[in-house]
């Protein structure tokens, strides 16, 4: 599926009427359709095409792609393109006989041809891309769509899709790839249909509906931790009010710990097992993010033992375990020092950022300023002991000279070597003359 901006092109050589006569007699309606070219009955004519086109299926693989782009071709010629494009589409959803191995690819680049021959702001692109949805999802394809998904929000935009059908496509496509074992690119596109709704629509039942969904996919997800992004979503904090239940366990693990969630579960026996909920992939991930809260408010960077037994309620022996896992889960970033007996913190990340953590990053701020003052004022204290160092260190070498008789001051009277002169100046030399003859 091409993403350029521009639609690929299919060249032909010959006017609507040529290239119909020569599709018809090659799906073999011929006869019935060159009467009705005679009276320039374009639309007449695609029908009876369209209609035998299913032939085009057990066509040889060679000549398959080419009688497709044609077809194609011919039917965008028409002003009820509309009309006759679904129709092309659904044939290529069939087997292609002629082809068993290579059959689902030829289909699948005859979609994208279609899809790539419409122009860039065609709204049919997003119907064809539908088509090209159902064929991935019947075909286990899902890989050669994935690459595209990035533009999807683009040509929504593009086609002036509004939001019921963008809802409908980001369904889709997490139905596919939900299905494909792709559970973050779901869980992705869950959230984008989830943003679709209107405020007058979050409360709807469809709107509860997919917000029910995402929460279970969040919560099982092996991978997703952060739920922040997704309790921020006007839908889900509709939940409150039309499943509390369900709301107060995801409020458990965007931002509470290991103890809420047992009170949780006492309070609410019996419902992850009606929920068809995995208790025990719950119960794990909460302990991980109970070992990320641990290390994200500790000041000091080092996590003791003890306090890892107690906050994820584990036997000394299960420590290093937990710790290889919350650093596997890209949590926290650390390492173990046995001989001490803690968690050495490099980096964490804060699962929510509310008025608690402020308080903590406040107390951690004013433990920097302080070291940074005593830091400053010990730097300040050394540089004036050097100073005075260096100012003791000249003296001494001035006083030194000084005794030495070679000091920087002028000579007392009758001072320096014997006989009263500097013998270092010498009186200048007498020029020679003719009397000294």
């Amino acid at each position: 599926m091409a993403v350029s901006q521009q639609p690929q092109l299919v060249f032909v050589d010959g006017t609507f009427a040529e290239l119909a006569q020569e599709m018809s007699d090659y799906v073999h309606v011929g006869d019935d359709v060159k009467p009705l070219l005679e009276k320039d009955q374009k639309d007449e004519v695609l029908k009876k095409i369209i209609i035998a086109s299913s032939a085009l299926n057990s066509v040889p693989e060679k000549e398959f792609t080419a009688a497709y782009n044609l077809l194609v071709y011919l039917v965008l010629q028409s002003d009820n393109a509309r009309m006759f494009l679904p129709r092309v589409c659904d044939n290529l959803m069939k087997p292609i006989t002629s082809s068993p191995v290579n059959g689902p690819g030829l289909a699948l680049n005859a979609l994208t041809n279609i899809f790539n021959m419409l122009q860039p702001d065609n709204e049919l692109r997003y119907n064809v891309f539908m088509a090209i949805l159902r064929f991935v999802k019947q075909h286990q394809m899902f890989d050669n769509l994935k690459r595209y998904l990035p533009n999807l929000d683009t040509w929504l935009k593009d086609w002036d899709t509004d939001e019921e059908d963008q809802r409908k496509l980001y369904e889709d496509v997490a139905d596919v790839a939900h299905e494909t074992g792709d559970q973050e690119t779901s869980y992705e596109h869950l959230k984008k249909a989830l943003r679709t709704f209107e405020q007058d629509e979050v409360k709807s039942e469809e709107a509860q509906r997919l917000a029910l969904r995402a929460v279970k996919t969040a919560l099982l997800s092996p991978t997703h931790n952060d739920f922040q992004d997704l309790i921020d979503i006007p839908t889900i904090q509709a939940l409150s009010d039309s499943n509390p239940v369900y709301f107060e366990l995801l409020t458990i693990f965007a931002e509470k710990e290991l103890d809420d969630y047992n009170d949780f579960l006492e309070e609410h026996k019996g419902f992850l097992e009606k929920e068809h909920l995995d208790g025990e992939r719950l119960h794990r991930k909460m302990r991980l993010l109970t070992f990320a809260s641990l290390a994200a408010s500790t000041s000091s960077r080092e996590v003791s033992y003890e306090s890892i037994i107690k906050a994820l309620q584990i036997p000394e022996g299960e420590v290093e375990m937990w710790a290889i896992d919350v650093i596997r889960a890209g949590l926290v970033e650390g390492r173990l020092s046995q001989q001490k007996k803690v968690f050495l913190v490099h980096r964490t990340t804060y699962r929510v950022f509310g008025e608690k953590q402020w308080r903590e990053l406040l107390d951690r701020l004013d433990g920097w300023k302080g070291v940074l003052t005593n830091v400053a004022a010990t730097l300040r204290k050394e540089q004036a002991n050097a100073e005075a160092q260096k100012k003791r260190e000249t003296e001494e070498i001035e006083r030194r000279l000084a005794n030495a008789g070679i000091g920087g001051g002028p000579s007392a009277p009758g001072g320096g070597r014997r006989g009263g002169g500097d013998r270092g100046e010498r009186a200048p030399r007498k020029e020679r003359t003719e009397d000294d003859d």
